[in-house]
């Protein structure tokens, strides 16, 4: 079946004939170009061909598995900033954790609607970088406060001189403390900024991204404050 035309290209690494092709289809439906594969060896000969806008990956695969997937593709050059959601029919915290460190933007757990998979896809298309282009010569757009620098359109952000390696939606949330340091964000306002209205997940999903940023930023990992009761806030210097 042919995909339908339009902007973003999507592939799905699952084993699962009837999930994957109903996933395909459900995409392709809304307009959204897909292709869907039963293994990396697949999903490696398409990448060659064109690398995607985003991936969905089941985690439990013949081969390598998901997560193994996920971290050539964050070790990759011109595929490393690519969206990634994972889909697993794993739930525990330790589980989603572990594919968020591992580089996930995003997770979906089985089984799932298949509203709900099209509306985190685009809401993470909508908040994924232009990572083909590149930013005017002369023009920065660059935060710095303290230890901690980011570019918004060179899609860099380092702590205390240190490349940090990101997700698109820890470096969204990085950028929205740094665009308002010193001031308490909520959850939901967090949850509408970075992750978008439509989003299906709860306040959670902010806490384990606060987490896994927090980890991240190694000894600096208290700029990032907890308010009680209200959400977090970045230390202004």
């Amino acid at each position: 079946m042919p995909a339908a035309k339009g902007f973003n290209m999507i592939y799905y690494v699952e084993d699962d004939d009837n999930i994957r092709d109903l996933t395909v289809y459900a995409l392709r439906k809304q307009g959204i170009e897909a292709e869907g594969f039963s293994c990396d060896g697949e999903f490696k000969a398409a990448v060659a061909r064109r690398v995607p806008d985003a991936v969905l990956l089941d985690i439990m695969l013949p081969g390598a598995d998901g997560l193994e997937i996920l971290h050539r593709i964050r070790n990759t050059p011109g595929l490393s900033r690519v969206p990634v959601i994972m889909v697993t029919a794993k739930s525990t915290e330790l589980d989603i954790v572990t594919a968020l460190d591992g580089g996930a933007d995003e997770y979906l757990t089985k089984p799932y609607g298949m509203m709900e998979m099209v509306s985190r896809v685009r809401a993470l298309l909508r908040r994924a970088p232009d990572w083909g282009s590149e930013a005017p010569q002369g023009s920065s757009d660059e935060i710095t406060i303290g230890p901690l620098s980011i570019s918004e359109m060179r899609h860099e952000a380092f702590c205390g001189g240190e490349p940090l390696s990101l997700t698109s939606r820890e470096f969204d949330l990085l950028l929205h403390f740094m665009e308002n340091p010193g001031v308490a964000l909520s959850r939901d306002a967090l949850l509408q900024h970075v992750w978008g209205w439509d989003f299906a997940g709860g306040s959670r999903t902010v806490d384990m991204h606060v987490l896994t940023l927090r980890q991240k930023l190694g000894e600096h990992a208290s700029l990032i404050e907890t308010v009680r009761g209200v959400g977090y806030r970045l230390v202004s210097q």
